[in-house]
């Protein structure tokens, strides 16, 4: 039985990714950092999946979970690590805090690198293959969501170098792209938005409020109309399992259209597109 490591498992994609693995014989290391969704997953899945504890901002966290996985998969290594732990906070970037902008910064690119580096001697071993989670965001940006983009964006550039360094080694990397998928971080999202305005200056509240609300109300739309966490987690798979797997996987509703819009207009262009897109509400929508 083969085995791959899933950083984020405690819901949406992660979640939809490990279990997704484990239906197909993958034995599957799942990393949440609570208790309670290690057993909700276990209690989904095949007796292989085993929930590991890790904090991606943690280096003794991860240290320990590597160990962990190097005793139990001993000489045969690893055949997969899916980089998907990953968080998000709205903010215009005129009040963004820096320590919030470096948690980002640690969670969503710094994690994926050091749980990289932790667990290249078991893949190495095992002929693995890397998949990393970014977003349509990492290559189209959103207003508001300025850690999230630059962390996005600095993940598609390690995903290409890991890809060029690890190409003469026999280890492939795979960049999965969701775009809109219905999971419980809209709610989330909701919920940031209107923590954020109520932190916020009063002159920038009134500035910022109506495009952070509009923004969150416009995403959640999406997101509930959107694809659901599966349909990443098979790209997930392909990469993973497949004899010709992609580079890229845009996955999940609108993500093709927004990178294609991306490549072929002009950058004012699709910046008014991105503009509508991103204070359209929900309302509209319906």
């Amino acid at each position: 039985m083969k085995s791959v490591v899933v950083t984020g498992t405690s819901s949406g994609i992660g979640r939809a990714c490990a279990l997704m693995l484990d239906r197909n014989g993958f034995r599957v290391f799942a990393g949440v950092r609570k208790g309670v969704d290690g057993e909700s997953l276990r209690a989904a899945a095949s007796e292989a999946l085993t929930p590991v504890n890790i904090d991606v901002t943690d280096s003794e966290s991860i240290h320990a979970m590597a160990e962990q996985v190097a005793r139990e998969v001993g000489d045969a290594g690893l055949a997969g690590l899916v980089n998907n732990a990953g968080t998000t906070l709205p903010c215009p970037v005129e009040c963004l805090p820096l320590d919030t902008f470096r948690h980002q910064l640690e969670v969503n690119l710094v994690g994926p690198l050091a749980v990289t580096q932790a667990l290249l001697p078991l893949l190495l071993r095992g002929r693995g293959r890397i998949a990393n989670v970014t977003s349509v965001a990492g290559r189209a940006a959103v207003p508001m969501m300025a850690p999230y983009v630059a962390a996005k964006h600095g993940l598609e550039g390690l995903s290409d170098v890991l890809r060029l360094e690890l190409s003469d080694l026999g280890m492939h990397v795979a960049i999965v792209e969701p775009g809109f998928v219905s999971t419980e971080m809209r709610h989330k999202l909701e919920r940031d938005t209107e923590d954020t305005i109520r932190s916020l200056p009063p002159t920038a509240a009134s500035r910022y409020g109506p495009q952070l609300m509009a923004l969150a109300d416009s995403i959640s739309s999406h997101a509930a109309q959107g694809s659901s966490p599966d349909v990443v987690a098979k790209s997930v798979l392909h990469a993973l399992t497949s004899d010709k797997p992609r580079i890229r996987y845009p996955t999940g509703a609108g993500a093709r259209r927004m990178l294609i819009l991306r490549r072929i207009l002009p950058d004012r262009q699709f910046d008014h597109v991105v503009r509508r897109a991103a204070t359209r509400s929900a309302r509209a929508d319906n």
